[in-house]
C-alpha cells in the first residue's frame, strides 16, 4: 500500500472509519448499488501505470478534480511500471471497496482475472486510455489510436511527396495502443515510401530507441523519415541525429504534445505531434465513472473488440500538430504557456501564428468529430 497514492478531500485514516462503518455501501452486481451506498459520496479508484510518460500526471489532475467537483473522492495507485505490483494496488482498490474501478494497464493481456475480481465484487471496471484483453470490462475509452498513426503517416507523406525511406520506433508492445496506431499508419503511409527498419521499446523505456540507433548507424543517416510511438522516444531520435548534425535535417513524428516536443517543433527539429486533448478524455472518464458509480450504464452506440467480447467503446478526436498550427492548438488551448514552448527561440515567428490562431484552430482536421 506504499505505493498508493490518496489524493481526495479526505484522508486514509478518515476513509479507514467509512469503511469500518459500512459508508462504502455494498452493490447486488456489477454496477448494481443498494441504496445505502447511493447515499454515500462515491469512491472512485484510479490505477496508474506509472508517471513515467510525462502526461499522466496532467490525466491523473484532471481526472481527481472533475470528479472531485462533481462529489465523489477518488482513490489514486500507482504501480511504477510493474504489472504485478499494479495487480496488487487494483486488489487494494478492491478490498477498499470503490464503487468504480478505473485502469491503465501495463500489460493489457495481463489483467482479466482482476477486473473478473473487481466484478465479482461488483465494482464496474473502465479500461482508461489502454484496452484490457479479454476481460470484458465495462468501458473502454481512450483516444483515436487508428487516427494517431494516421496522422503521422500523412505528415511523413506530406514532406516526402516523391517517396523516401522511413524507420519505425515504436512503444511498448505490451500496450494494444501501439498495434492500432501502427495499424493506423500502416494503412496511410505512401505507397512510394519504403521502411528500413523497425523496433520496439520494452514498457516505453525511450532510452531503447536511443541504443538501438548508435548500434544502427547505417539506418539512422539512412532514413528520410522516423516515426516514434511518442514524443520521448522522438526526442531520443532528434538527439542521435543532433550528434550527427542531421537534427532537423529529417522528418520527426511524434504523439503526445509533450512540453518538449513542442519546444523541437518550433526549433525545427521535429516535424509533428499528435495532440490528445487530455482534459477531454479524462474529463468525460471522470464523468461516466461518477455516473457508473451510481448504476448508470455509459452512454456510447459504439463497441469494440478486446479480444473475447464487444465492450462499449469511447474515442477521442486527437489533432495533428505541426509548426503552422502549434500556437492556436496547443498555446491558445492553455495546454502549454508560449513563453516554455518558445523558451529556447524567443517569439520570433511565432506572432503571425497567432494573428492566424483562431482560422486555423476552425479548420484543423476538418474530417475528425470529437466525442464530448
Amino acid at each position: 500500500m506504499g505505493r498508493v497514492d490518496r489524493i481526495t478531500v479526505c484522508a486514509l485514516l478518515l476513509a479507514a472509519a467509512m469503511l469500518a462503518a459500512g459508508c462504502g455501501g455494498t452493490r447486488d452486481d456489477r454496477g448494481t448499488q443498494t441504496e445505502a451506498a447511493k447515499e454515500s459520496k462515491p469512491r472512485i479508484g484510479i490505477v496508474f501505470d506509472s508517471y513515467v510518460i510525462e502526461r499522466w500526471e496532467r490525466d491523473r489532475d484532471i481526472f481527481t478534480s472533475t470528479a472531485q467537483e462533481l462529489g465523489a473522492d477518488v482513490l489514486v495507485g500507482n504501480a511504477n511500471g510493474d504489472p504485478q505490483e499494479q495487480k496488487k494496488v487494483i486488489q487494494h482498490m478492491i478490498d477498499s471497496k470503490v464503487e468504480v474501478l478505473v485502469i491503465i494497464a501495463i500489460d493489457g493481456s495481463e489483467l482479466s482475472e482482476s477486473v473478473d475480481s473487481a466484478h465479482k465484487a461488483g465494482i464496474p471496471v473502465i479500461s482508461y486510455d489502454r484496452i484490457i484483453e479479454n476481460a470484458d470490462t465495462d468501458l473502454y475509452i481512450t483516444f483515436d489510436n487508428y487516427k494517431v498513426g494516421e496522422y503521422m503517416a500523412q505528415a511523413i507523406n506530406a514532406a516526402l511527396p516523391d517517396g523516401g525511406t522511413y524507420m519505425e520506433l515504436c512503444g511498448s508492445p505490451t500496450d494494444h495502443n501501439v498495434d492500432m496506431v501502427q495499424e493506423g499508419f500502416d494503412g496511410a503511409i505512401g505507397g512510394s515510401m519504403t521502411m528500413i527498419d523497425t523496433m520496439s521499446c520494452t514498457n516505453w523505456d525511450d532510452t531503447e530507441a536511443f541504443d538501438y540507433l548508435t548500434k544502427h548507424v547505417e539506418d539512422l543517416t539512412g532514413a528520410d523519415a522516423f516515426m516514434c510511438g511518442n514524443d520521448s522516444i522522438a526526442g531520443q531520435v532528434v538527439r542521435a541525429l543532433a550528434e550527427r548534425r542531421l537534427a532537423g535535417k529529417k522528418i520527426v513524428t511524434g504523439q503526445d504534445a509533450d512540453l518538449a516536443a513542442c519546444q523541437r517543433i518550433v526549433e525545427g527539429t521535429q516535424t509533428v505531434t499528435i495532440y490528445k486533448p487530455i482534459e477531454k478524455l479524462a474529463g468525460q472518464a471522470a464523468r461516466v465513472a461518477v455516473e457508473m458509480a451510481d448504476g448508470k450504464q455509459p452512454e456510447t452506440d459504439e463497441t469494440i473488440s478486446d479480444g473475447s467480447y464487444e465492450i462499449p467503446y469511447i474515442a477521442i478526436s486527437p489533432i495533428a500538430v505541426s509548426e503552422d498550427n502549434l500556437d492556436a492548438v496547443i498555446i491558445q488551448s492553455g495546454f502549454h504557456n508560449r513563453e516554455d514552448v518558445y523558451l529556447h527561440v524567443g517569439d520570433a515567428g511565432s506572432t503571425e501564428n497567432m494573428e492566424n490562431a483562431e482560422s486555423t484552430e476552425k479548420t484543423e482536421n476538418p474530417e475528425s468529430t470529437e466525442t464530448e
